[in-house]
């Protein structure tokens, strides 16, 4: 019998847009693959995939103690009836309601993926505080096992739950990885003016607004530049920005919202800079790796899973959170340079192809699934 994986993530456009290669290398090794997630608009694309689709209905602000006790039991029910050699959890959420599914639930093997650790390790408290070590410890030691294994999008990550990078239960990858013939490197459209672009959900934490207030500086010092946002409103996120509130932005000078984009290697065909000024605990971005596989330099800031893909100086410039006046600079210099832009852009490149593609990845997640599969 073939053996079976069950991907366990929030929310089924998540998965499409970030773990659909990985599902597609394990059916490729022979694994037959399902996906429990909540169900909003991307079925159709699970299933066009060959992957059997499970609905666990659960939204990400949703916290009550008896939202998530439902959560958990209609995971382990799900587990416990398709009997998985492998269960994957993705994202945070699901890798602490999932994983404690899938340990009461006696899974024979269980890969443990947070990406990005999120709002939870942004606010500040004592309950916080609490809750984060609570988090730590589950994950990183009552989760753990000779059958457990952990996939982390960068090397800072691993402290918070107590693991070490270069433990031998972890692995570190290049996100979800990014495929070049989907993502070709582009040369440079025509300037002035020098088009610069955020593609990301549009939610402060984000660093939307920094990256407004940055390109406005840039402006102010006499760069002819344009900023270009390309994303929706994440309702589920309490930090997301409003339709009204990104109407308001885009009314002022340079200022464009596109709303969401189905052609994001469009987007960096037609721009020169990428711009991503995010505070969020992020995994590794997915849009700063796109960027880079398209040849374009980056200003970015100095935030684990950013300062992973761009290193100051090389592949862009990298600057503190929330520092607009760094960041307004950084752009008004690119603006004035195609030499560095391409330099910057050539590394980035070069830098994408040495650890971010989507063979890259999908080899070294594969490489998790198989040592599952041996005799402990």
């Amino acid at each position: 019998m073939m053996p079976k994986i069950l991907f366990i993530v929030t929310e089924d456009w998540f998965f499409v847009s970030h773990f659909l290669p990985m599902a597609r290398a394990a059916a490729t090794v022979g694994f037959d693959v399902v996906v429990a997630t909540r169900v909003t608009n991307h079925a159709a694309t699970i299933r066009a995939a060959g992957f059997r689709l499970i609905e666990i209905d659960s939204k990400r602000q949703s916290t009550g103690a008896l939202i998530i006790l439902r959560y958990i039991a209609r995971t382990f029910a799900v587990i416990r009836d398709e009997k998985p050699d492998i269960v994957h959890c993705i994202a945070l959420r699901c890798v602490v309601l999932g994983g404690v599914a899938a340990k009461l639930a006696r899974a024979r093997g269980l890969v443990l993926a947070p990406t990005g650790l999120g709002h939870l390790w942004l606010q500040r408290g004592f309950a916080t505080y609490v809750a984060r070590s609570a988090v730590g410890i589950l994950v990183g030691s009552w989760l753990r096992g000779p059958r457990t294994r952990y996939v982390f999008e960068n090397r800072d990550d691993p402290s918070e739950f107590n693991l070490g990078a270069d433990d031998r239960d972890v692995t570190i990858v290049g996100g979800a990885g990014v495929d070049p013939n989907t993502f070709p490197t582009y040369p440079e459209p025509a300037a002035p003016p020098v088009r610069i672009a955020v593609v990301a959900r549009m939610i402060r934490s984000k660093g939307i607004t920094d990256a407004i207030e940055a390109v406005g500086r840039a402006r102010t010092l006499g760069a002819a530049v344009e900023l270009d946002l390309f994303g929706e409103p994440d309702p589920s996120n309490p930090a997301t920005l409003t339709e009204a509130e990104l109407k308001q932005y885009a009314a002022k000078p340079g200022i464009t919202w596109h709303g969401r984009t189905a052609d994001v290697p469009g987007v960096w065909r037609n721009h020169h800079i990428a711009l991503f000024l995010s505070y969020y605990r992020e995994g590794l971005p997915r849009t700063l790796v796109e960027a880079a596989a398209c040849g374009r330099p980056i200003v970015t800031t100095d935030v684990t899973g950013c300062r992973d893909v761009v290193r100051d100086g090389i592949e862009g410039v990298v600057v503190p959170p929330h520092d607009i006046e760094a960041a307004g600079r950084a752009l008004a210099a690119l603006a004035g340079d195609p030499a560095l832009r391409t330099k910057m852009g050539t590394a980035a490149n070069a830098r994408y192809h040495e650890r971010f593609t989507e063979e890259i990845v999908t080899s070294q997640v594969v490489k998790v699934y198989r040592s599952l599969l041996e005799p402990t």
